[in-house]
């Protein structure tokens, strides 16, 4: 797909980018090289290729699910300007 300049001046607008005016066939000339790869790279044949959830394979190391913290509600509800049973009241705000 070729770009031209009047794409990019438009794309520059939704963008809100100021660009210089001399430059604006470079960068239609770039953006249409950018979707020639990508147009390019669309046609590799992929159906082999399994799906990564990580280029690395890296492994998340993961804490034990512990408690290591105790129960303080009482405590943070007396600061708080109205409780009910246990639960924080706030003002209603959608009716």
């Amino acid at each position: 797909m070729a770009v031209d300049e009047k794409t990019v001046a438009e794309v520059a607008h939704l963008a809100r980018l100021q660009i210089d005016g001399e430059l604006v066939s470079e960068y239609a000339r770039e953006m249409s090289n950018v979707l020639a790869l990508a147009e390019t790279m669309n046609d590799i044949d992929t159906s082999d290729v399994e799906p990564m959830a990580h280029p690395t394979h890296a492994v998340q190391r993961l804490r034990d699910d512990a408690v290591t913290e105790t129960n303080q509600r009482e405590a943070f509800q007396q600061c708080a300007p109205s409780v009910e049973a246990g639960y924080y009241l706030v003002p209603q705000v959608i009716e």
